[in-house]
């Protein structure tokens, strides 16, 4: 079990309706941009960032280098984090 620290983390990751949005996106399509994902949500640039960031600290989003762009993926954490949320609707 991990420890009560790094729950926290993970659920302040999720804590936010855009960020539920941006990994529920990110499942259906994984690999996408800042960019991407800004312009599918329609939210701004910079928020979009610190989401994405927050989301990355809980360990429930990577991002991976390509080229001068940087993708975004859900982690394993992610998936299971999102099935758990679904049992909540």
């Amino acid at each position: 079990m991990k420890k009560p620290r790094q729950l926290e983390r993970i659920v302040k990751g999720f804590a936010n309706h855009r960020r539920i949005e941006i990994m529920s996106l990110l499942e259906k399509t994984p690999e996408l941009s800042l960019i991407e994902i800004s312009e599918n949500l329609k939210i701004n640039f910079k928020t979009g960032s610190d989401h994405i960031r927050r989301l990355s600290l809980g360990g429930l989003v990577m991002k991976r280098n390509a080229g001068a762009s940087v993708r975004h993926a859900l982690t394993e954490q992610g998936k299971l984090t999102l099935k758990f949320l679904r049992t909540l609707e």
